[in-house]
């Protein structure tokens, strides 16, 4: 492999990469070797450039540092910037992602459908922190057995998941829309069911 181009430049700064984030993260090569399935004596040598990563390699690395494989190794960027929309719908609710990297902070817009096609407010909680900001429409909010509030466009919202909440749409006829964003924890909530 020709590595005096630019590829070389590329893997030549994937191991400092992989060792500022695991040192950012605060973990030993034995705790990451325990993460990610990959020995210590590989992800030293991955680290100080002697070893070249796989793709096999990158995977667990990006899951564990949440971070999209192409932010690991600082790939030039190329194709089109766009972010292709693919809705998914989830509990009655439509989530349409605004990013497209993998892990961390994910962005979507979600729209609510009128009350009348939602169940009752079920208060939930999950591991993380979520923002929503409404783009049209009215956002009930119920945070605990404390807070009910009303939402409307224009307005954000910002609180910790371990509250239980529940999010909805209180007007009986049209639609609420919102951009919100949340980490992980609340995307694997809110889209898988976990």
């Amino acid at each position: 492999m020709d590595e005096t181009g630019d590829d070389g430049a590329v893997l030549r700064a994937v191991g400092e990469r992989l060792r500022r984030l695991r040192t950012g993260a605060r973990m030993t090569l034995a705790e990451l070797a325990e993460r990610t399935g990959i020995t210590p004596s590989t992800l030293s040598r991955l680290e100080t450039g002697r070893l070249h990563p796989t793709l096999g390699q990158l995977l667990p690395l990006a899951r564990v540092y949440r971070v999209p494989i192409d932010e690991l190794v600082d790939a030039p960027p190329v194709g089109d910037p766009r972010v292709h929309l693919r809705p998914v719908r989830r509990f009655g609710l439509t989530f349409v992602p605004l990013t497209r990297r993998a892990g961390g902070v994910q962005a979507y817009k979600v729209v609510y459908p009128p009350a009348r096609t939602l169940p009752a407010p079920e208060l939930r909680t999950h591991e993380g922190h979520e923002w929503f900001y409404v783009l049209s429409g009215t956002v009930r909010l119920v945070l605990g057995t404390e807070q009910d509030l009303l939402l409307g466009a224009g307005e954000a919202a910002e609180f910790d998941t371990r509250v239980p909440h529940w999010i909805g749409n209180p007007a009986e006829s049209a639609a609420a829309e919102v951009i919100a964003i949340f980490g992980t924890q609340g995307e694997r909530v809110h889209l898988h069911g976990a």
